[in-house]
């Protein structure tokens, strides 16, 4: 051993002292890896858990480095305190220069400590929308949803987005808090249409599926309203109608959703909504159409 050291001293030109700091620092640093590679590839052995596995490798990630930043500063702990005013300098001059990676630091800082989202959650960023699949020290991971695919559903693109961004774009969360979204369909039909039968039925379906969303929403809003001003008076669906003077009366239905199933609840309603209406001879859609009025034939008494 202390022929290595003499070896690298002479062609280094470090003291001794430095080069078993230099050693001692490397040691730690292998075991802490193999501490972190064994950790895992016992984990790995005992559960097929996705996130339970997810959640033992990003715990891993963050402690084992810190752990290792702490033994190797104790060991260089005295060489600090000789260079503690050039390191101060060098210091500030790398917060300037490196502005915005501390930015993302302070994001991630923001992000563990504050939680305005957590893995798993769906949010939007900016104009990026998406599930979160990741977040790491200097930048988050969604899953995006939306974009060109209808109804937030997902495009299978992966989207990697600065932790600083929490600071400079507005956050929405749509599973923090409230975990139900409200969604509307329109229907139109035309004014010869029983308006009011059509309106009957849709209240009918839409009760049908939204149901099952009121009382569990109810829950919700009583929980969220301990950290934010949430108040719903009423949480059933509703069917307000509108006339549409292009072409008829637009019924549109209002109601609850969970908004990872949003398409999938607006398939089902479509499909009883077209069922329901090729039963009644009274009841038409509309579409933009031109109607020419002739006069002489069709004048009013």
């Amino acid at each position: 051993m202390e022929r290595v050291i003499d070896y690298f001293q002479t062609h280094t030109g470090l003291s001794s002292s430095t080069l078993n700091r230099l050693f001692v620092s490397v040691v730690i640093i292998f075991l802490l890896w193999g501490l972190r590679m064994l950790i895992l590839r016992i984990v790995w052995r005992r559960t097929e858990n996705v996130k339970l596995r997810y959640q033992w490798k990003r715990s891993l990630s963050f402690f084992i480095p810190f752990l290792g930043l702490v033994l190797v500063s104790t060991v260089w702990l005295h060489a600090f305190r000789q260079l503690g005013a050039f390191l101060g300098l060098v210091s500030a001059g790398l917060a300037i220069a490196l502005k915005d990676p501390v930015t993302n630091i302070a994001g991630w800082f923001f992000i563990v400590l504050r939680k305005p989202f957590a893995i798993g959650d769906r949010v939007q960023i900016g104009e990026n929308k998406g599930d979160v699949i990741d977040i790491r020290l200097f930048q988050f991971t969604i899953l995006e949803v939306g974009n060109w695919v209808d109804a937030d559903q997902s495009t299978g693109r992966i989207i990697h987005i600065p932790c600083g961004k929490v600071f400079l774009d507005a956050q929405a969360n749509y599973s923090s808090g409230f975990k139900y979204i409200w969604d509307e369909l329109a229907v139109s039909i035309t004014f010869e249409s029983n308006w009011e039968k059509a309106k009957g039925l849709l209240d009918t379906i839409a009760n049908r599926h939204a149901q099952r969303f009121s009382k569990a929403a109810e829950r919700e809003i009583i929980e969220a309203s301990k950290n934010y001003m949430i108040f719903y008076q009423h949480l059933t669906p509703i069917v307000y109608v509108k006339v549409r003077q292009e072409y008829g009366v637009t019924l549109t239905i209002r109601f609850l959703c969970d908004p990872r199933k949003r398409r999938m609840m607006e398939n089902e309603i479509w499909q009883d909504i077209l069922q329901a209406f090729a039963k009644e001879t009274d009841i038409d859609l509309a579409y933009p159409t031109q109607r020419f009025y002739n006069f002489p034939t069709e004048k009013l008494p």
